[in-house]
């Protein structure tokens, strides 16, 4: 279906028309996202080469860093560019294009993190099961029905706006193309649209966040049952998946519960979630891991010895 629009290409104001603050984003950005990749891939090559890492958590955990690192590639180099050569201008097939990939990889995030709580909930609740139920095949269909799930999302998130039409003005006022702020500029009543949006969105990430607290009050409960060395790894476990959900959740269900409109504390909840959030995770999760942080480092002390021969 082809849009129904005069509008070929858009304007982003981004987070600030100041030449000297567009520096130091610049700058500052460049260094979140190149934390990001090699902090995720760390975490992806460290769990695909260790042997003692192959357990349903590490497999789920390499690929939420997979997602983190897709998720920021898919918005924060175009970002950067923008900072640094004053291009702000996006063709209408490139803003679609990067909708489509925001939200195909965040909500693949989302439905992985369910199943990461779920996966705990029968480590901690069910561990005598554990490797029965959490068998490869079955690790293999939930991260595919992770992938299925952003993909179902995001194409119903592009088809909602793709066909509505654009009459003038281009100027977004944001840094990436979202639902909301395009809204704005669509030259016809976007109420039934901003519904189908927020049910879309910010329904099924507060029905996920609800589920989310539920498995880990379930799971927090269970801790009694545990000796001390058991229920202490399992709390660092659960803290450290906590402690991602919250930083990845509130600030999404902020961003699409609520009525068609925008709110000049959008830009910084984006920022949050869209580059924060993935550069933090591999941190949150390599420094309560003891397992983790050691088979890290025995991968760099025999890379060290190999090379340094």
């Amino acid at each position: 279906m082809e849009p129904r629009n005069n509008v070929t290409y858009f304007v982003l104001l981004g987070l600030t028309q100041n030449p000297k603050e567009q520096k130091v984003f610049f700058i500052m950005f460049l260094l979140f996202y190149i934390f990001t990749v090699v902090g995720n891939l760390l975490i992806v090559v460290t769990i695909a080469v260790s042997k003692t890492l192959n357990s349903p958590m590490y497999f789920f955990l390499a690929s939420l860093s997979f997602m983190d690192l897709t998720f920021s590639s898919s918005i924060t180099p175009r970002l950067i560019s923008d900072l640094f050569f004053g291009e702000n201008t996006i063709s209408f097939q490139s803003c679609m294009i990067q909708l489509f990939t925001e939200h195909f990889f965040g909500g693949s995030e989302i439905v992985l993190l369910l199943v990461m709580a779920y996966d705990r909930y029968v480590a901690i609740c069910k561990p005598l099961h554990y490797l029965v139920i959490m068998r490869q095949r079955v690790c293999v269909v939930l991260l595919v029905v992770s992938w299925v799930g952003g993909f179902l999302h995001s194409v119903i998130q592009l088809s909602t706006i793709y066909g509505l039409p654009f009459c003038g003005p281009n100027v977004i006022d944001h840094f990436i193309c979202d639902m909301y702020p395009l809204l704005k500029l669509v030259c016809t009543d976007t109420y039934v649209t901003g519904f189908l949006v927020a049910s879309n969105g910010g329904l099924i990430c507060s029905i996920t966040f609800l589920l989310l607290l539920i498995s880990y009050a379930v799971i927090l409960q269970s801790l009694q049952n545990l000796n001390q060395d058991g229920r202490r790894k399992a709390l660092q476990t659960c803290g450290s998946h906590i402690t991602v959900v919250v930083c990845f959740f509130v600030p999404c269900i902020f961003m699409y519960v609520r009525p068609t409109m925008t709110f000049p504390i959008d830009k910084s909840l984006s920022v949050f979630y869209t580059i924060v959030t993935p550069m933090l995770n591999p941190l949150i999760y390599s420094l309560r891991n003891s397992e983790l942080t050691n088979a890290m480092k025995k991968i760099w002390r025999k890379s060290f010895i190999y090379y340094s021969k």
